[in-house]
């Protein structure tokens, strides 16, 4: 049974922001500046307006070829691996410009299974995500 996004480690850990920042993102929030190839607006994982903070959580995909992810290619004719490293760097030039700060936590911050999937050790997650965010 495939997991809902409400179920994804990316849900986790944002979570896990919220409690730490005591605010609740927009999640999937989308800024009319920061567009796609095809001009379509790109979204990040979570946008605290309040912090003027953008965070992403970077999956296996974000690091490494994953077929089930990379074998379509896009609208814009490149392989979606390489659109969304393309992408990811995109978030990394474009957000600071605008005055918004990108936090990227990767999956390889946290304990995670050999399937590279998050183990969900609450109280050890909540550290790292408190030590990434305690400079804001």
């Amino acid at each position: 049974m495939a997991k809902t996004r409400a179920q994804s480690d990316e849900s986790y850990v944002i979570d896990l922001c919220d409690e730490v920042l005591k605010q609740k993102a927009l999640r999937q929030h989308r800024f009319d500046f920061l567009k796609g190839d095809a001009g379509t607006r790109l979204p990040v994982d979570a946008y605290y307006p309040a912090l003027n903070l953008v965070v992403e959580f970077r999956e296996r995909q974000h690091t490494e070829e994953v077929k089930f992810f990379d074998r379509r290619q896009t609208v814009s004719g490149t392989g979606r691996g390489e659109q969304r490293r393309l992408y990811d760097e995109r978030r990394r030039e474009v957000l600071p410009k605008h005055g918004i700060r990108l936090v990227e936590l990767d999956y390889s911050d946290f304990g995670h299974t050999k399937g590279k999937k998050l183990i969900r050790d609450r109280a050890v997650d909540l550290k790292v995500v408190k030590n990434r965010l305690s400079n804001l």
